[in-house]
């Protein structure tokens, strides 16, 4: 005969503190997922992911030093949060470490943002940090 797996468990795991470290679990999955969908590091294969997919497209060019740039992630922090932009994959590209994807990108500084439908580009600023225009920008993706 066998016995439930919960009945045998030490009384130190209890099934409260399983069924909790299940929901943590189950949330830290989704939320991984979300981060997946969202934003992330900029690889060519998660762009072209994103384009066959048909999702709008954000392609953010930064460097840890500008200031143009740290103007930048709050605004587009805020407009990712927006319901309309919940679709939006943002791609983030180190303008100092990834130089073949800048290149590839025909970008010439940081603080560029491109923006694509699918996978035709639809618009890019360079040093953008308008909230309105950059709002603007990115809805050309949708």
């Amino acid at each position: 005969m066998t016995s439930h797996i919960l009945d045998r468990l030490p009384a130190a795991l209890s099934r409260r503190s399983l069924l909790g470290l299940a929901a943590f679990a189950t949330l830290a999955a989704g939320l991984s997922l979300a981060a997946a969908a969202g934003t992330g590091k900029f690889t060519a294969s998660a762009l072209v992911t994103a384009q066959k997919a048909g999702k709008p497209i954000l392609v953010e060019i930064s460097a840890p030093w500008c200031p143009t740039c740290k103007a930048q992630k709050p605004i587009l922090g805020a407009l990712a949060g927006k319901a309309k932009f919940k679709d939006l994959v943002r791609l983030d590209v180190d303008f100092d470490s990834q130089k073949d994807a800048v290149r590839s990108l025909k970008a010439q500084s940081q603080s560029t943002l491109i923006v694509f439908k699918g996978a035709t580009e639809v618009g890019r600023s360079v040093g953008d940090t308008n909230a309105a225009s950059i709002e603007a920008l990115l809805s050309k993706a949708l």
